[in-house]
Parts: C-alpha cells; sequence; structure tokens
C-alpha cells in the first residue's frame, strides 16, 4: 500500500470514480430509451387501432417492445457490471498491482453491436395499412392551408375524414 504515494493513489481512485460515473449515464441513458422506444411502439399501435378499427400485425420477435426491454436489460446489465469493475480496480489499486481489463468494454461492444443489427429489420420493415378507404394521390392544398378542424368523435371511433388523412399520411410514408 505504501509503494504508492498516497496523491497518486488518490488520482487514481477519482479517475476510477469518473469511469464508473460515465458508466451509470451510459446506463441510465440505455434504460430510458429502451423506455421510450418501448412505450412509443405501444402508442403507435394504439393510434393506427382507433383510426383504422384494425388489430395491425404485431411480429414476435421484432418489434418495438422487445427491442425497449432489451434496451432496458442491457442497461441494467451495464450498471451492474460497471459496480463490479468499479470495486475490482478500486481493490487492484490499494494493492498497486493494477491491470487493465479489455473484457468489459468487448462485451459491451458486442452487446450494442447485436442490438444495432437487431433494430434494422424494425427500421426497414414496412407495415402495409388495409386501404378500406380511397386516399388521393396528392394532398389538396387549399384543404391543408385551412385552420384545425375540430375532432368528431362518434362512439369513440375518429370519422372517416381523419382516417383518410391518416391512411394518407401512412402510404405517403411508407412509399417515401
Amino acid at each position: 500500500m505504501d509503494k504508492i504515494p498516497k496523491i497518486d493513489r488518490q488520482r487514481e481512485h477519482q479517475a476510477n470514480e469518473r469511469t464508473f460515473l460515465a458508466w451509470l449515464r451510459t446506463s441510465i441513458a440505455l434504460i430510458g430509451f429502451g423506455f421510450a422506444i418501448a412505450r412509443f411502439g405501444i402508442f403507435l399501435r394504439q393510434l393506427n387501432i382507433a383510426i383504422t378499427q384494425q388489430q395491425p400485425p404485431v411480429h414476435q420477435l421484432s418489434n418495438s417492445e422487445n427491442l425497449g426491454v432489451a434496451l432496458v436489460i442491457f442497461g441494467i446489465s451495464t450498471i451492474a457490471l460497471a459496480a463490479w469493475r468499479y470495486n475490482e480496480v478500486f481493490w487492484q489499486i490499494e494493492r498497486a498491482d493494477y491491470r487493465p481489463n479489455r473484457l468489459m468494454v468487448w462485451i459491451m461492444t458486442g452487446v450494442v453491436v447485436i442490438l444495432g443489427l437487431f433494430s434494422i429489420p424494425l427500421l426497414l420493415r414496412r407495415d402495409k395499412v388495409p386501404s378500406r378507404y380511397s386516399v388521393p394521390n396528392q394532398p389538396q392544398s387549399r384543404n391543408l392551408q385551412r385552420s384545425t378542424p375540430k375532432l368528431n368523435v362518434k362512439n369513440g371511433a375518429i370519422t372517416t375524414q381523419y382516417k383518410q388523412i391518416f391512411l394518407f399520411l401512412n402510404s405517403s410514408l411508407n412509399n417515401g
């Protein structure tokens, strides 16, 4: 313990703490992104049901809820590994036998690459919305320039005009 001057040991401990806090911020971001992705996917599905009155197909493996849950689990495991690594480095500094370990970096890199590859099908998938209603090919500019119309809801369903707008926007996003 006396091999390293006290000030140098203090600096090394502070660097170890900064590294741990960086991993903590990363894990909080992963958990937050996972939660947002999962909830936004549920919101989009509910919006689709409210407008089209049809249950959209849900893919068992490649959906936003699964990606969100995977990010939350990854964020939780990241902070657990960071705490373990912090403690390991703390005792290595105290014993003056610090040995860098790149295994955690490779594990995190591998998991991020795998999650990134799993998100590609979500980005490329284009679910077709059944077109029960006729949708114009080009928007009528005078209709879009009007002030925001009042929302007419009858028995919990949005009127046909709003369904057509939603279907048009959805088809233009899928085709464009």
